[in-house]
């Protein structure tokens, strides 16, 4: 089932400036919280450099200038944040989007690379690798998606055939083409599956059950996965 959306309610979902669980994941690690320190401190002591040496007379601009790069650390998470939520409305289209898991499988995907010098002074290069669970979902009329996060002890409650709910976005009025998808919602479970938290959850809620309370509303019907390696254990 994909029922297309307002506009209006579309922003209302995936908000224009950062909420509570897209900051604290642009937050992210200590590394990420020092980095992010150091950039404020070059900053900041940039400002003060050109003031002291060049004799420039904009003391409050320069101020404003030192505050807002000695205070990036704080709120970097929301600028990345809302830069990431605004290429996601600039989509002109939206729907919500009810089907099930057709097929679950992990991979182990290399995030990144990262050089370093070992005991004997050679050059290491070490690998950043994470294992993610792909979902692909579907309906009766034939539409399917993909999305990966990564994986969690939480997700090991998954199963083909579980009911999911979704938005979906595009450039299309009439949906025809996909080219963006929010985390999933796996109704019996209660359990979301995402990288990034893209929706303002209690709102998608709210939505997702007047759509199942809907009279009209249809029940999609499974279609037979594919087998792929579903061995927990091996992970």
């Amino acid at each position: 089932m994909l029922v297309p959306l307002t506009r209006q309610k579309f922003e209302q979902l995936i908000p224009l400036v950062a909420t509570g669980p897209q900051y604290k994941y642009y937050w992210g690690k200590f590394p990420d919280f020092l980095q992010r320190l150091l950039i404020s401190v070059v900053a900041a002591s940039i400002v003060v450099l050109i003031k002291i040496l060049f004799r420039i007379n904009f003391g409050p601009i320069l101020f404003i200038l030192g505050l807002i790069g000695g205070f990036y650390w704080l709120w970097g998470p929301i600028f990345w944040a809302s830069i990431r939520n605004a290429k996601c409305r600039r989509y002109k289209y939206s729907g919500f989007f009810q089907g099930r898991i057709l097929d679950l499988w992990i991979t182990d995907e290399l995030m990144g690379k990262q050089e370093t010098v070992n005991s004997q002074g050679e050059l290491v290069i070490v690998e950043n690798r994470e294992k993610r669970i792909n979902l692909e979902v579907g309906d009766d009329t034939g539409f399917t998606a993909q999305m990966q996060a990564p994986l969690k002890n939480a997700y090991k409650a998954i199963a083909v055939g579980q009911r999911v709910e979704m938005l979906v976005m595009s450039s299309r009025t009439d949906l025809s083409r996909i080219e963006d998808i929010s985390e999933v919602f796996i109704l019996s479970r209660e359990l979301w599956v995402n990288d990034y938290p893209y929706l303002q959850r209690n709102i998608f809620m709210e939505m997702s059950y007047r759509f199942r309370e809907s009279p009209d509303r249809r029940s999609p019907r499974r279609r037979r996965p594919r087998p792929r390696n579903r061995d927990w254990d091996d992970y």
